[in-house]
């Protein structure tokens, strides 16, 4: 895709934010728009971060050690949004500035001790299994509030928030359920008071759903097919 297009795609990704915040009576300036950039060049992160995305995501460890590699980032702050193995830890920790898919305890305990080493605290969020999908990692809603104890507990770590992926839902609209469930669950672990835990980032919405995820509550969402256009996975 060309950089005009990639421009084109971001100013459109982003009034449509202003829109959707603008309808739940939110200030659009609060809302970060994370480009996924999974399965992209480093010429098009670099396009879509001249267009004026907030931040990078990838979803690849190794994917992301080449492009930054190539400078791919430079100009804005690099988030890791898929799953992480235990074994790819140490390629992470400081050099993404937050974490999404912190998806069990044991992953935050890794984390931790990693960032420790290195005298350094890592940010990250819990992800959250919010429709209870067996083919999904994550924390269920349930286990949130223990988890953020026991977060609380660890020196190197520094929880700023919640993320979630919802069912796959043929509409928009049928995954607002989902999304107000997280948004109850946010605000009510935001009353919770702890030195390394403050609950900053809401992180769901993707391109299918992000307008949506924006009304009920989201202050960062993540594009990548809205931005690049579809994947290529053949």
């Amino acid at each position: 895709m060309t950089e005009e297009q990639i421009g084109k795609n971001v100013a459109h990704v982003k009034a449509e934010i202003a829109q959707a915040a603008g309808e739940a009576g939110r200030d659009p300036a609060e809302i970060l728009l994370v480009a996924a950039t999974k399965m992209n060049d480093a010429d098009s992160v670099r396009a879509a971060i001249r267009a004026g995305v907030d931040i990078c995501g990838e979803n690849r460890v190794q994917e992301m050690l080449e492009k930054n590699a190539q400078g791919a980032y430079e100009g804005a702050p690099l988030h890791f949004i898929g799953h992480l193995q235990k074994n790819k830890v140490r390629q992470v920790v400081g050099l993404c500035s937050l974490i999404h898919s912190v998806d069990s305890l044991s992953l935050l305990q890794e984390i931790s001790k990693t960032a420790q080493k290195r005298g350094l605290t890592q940010d990250v969020l819990l992800e959250v299994n919010i429709g209870n999908e067996e083919s999904k990692s994550g924390f269920s809603p349930e286990e949130i509030g223990p988890a953020l104890e026991e977060a609380a507990k660890m020196t190197s770590v520094r929880v700023r928030g919640l993320m979630a992926i919802p069912p796959i839902c043929e509409k928009p609209e049928e995954n607002r359920p989902f999304f107000l469930k997280m948004q109850k669950l946010f605000v009510d672990n935001c009353e919770k008071k702890y030195d390394n835990i403050s609950m900053d980032f809401l992180s769901m919405g993707m391109s299918g759903d992000y307008a949506e995820a924006v009304r009920c509550g989201a202050n960062m969402v993540r594009v990548g097919t809205g931005i690049f256009g579809p994947r290529n996975y053949t």
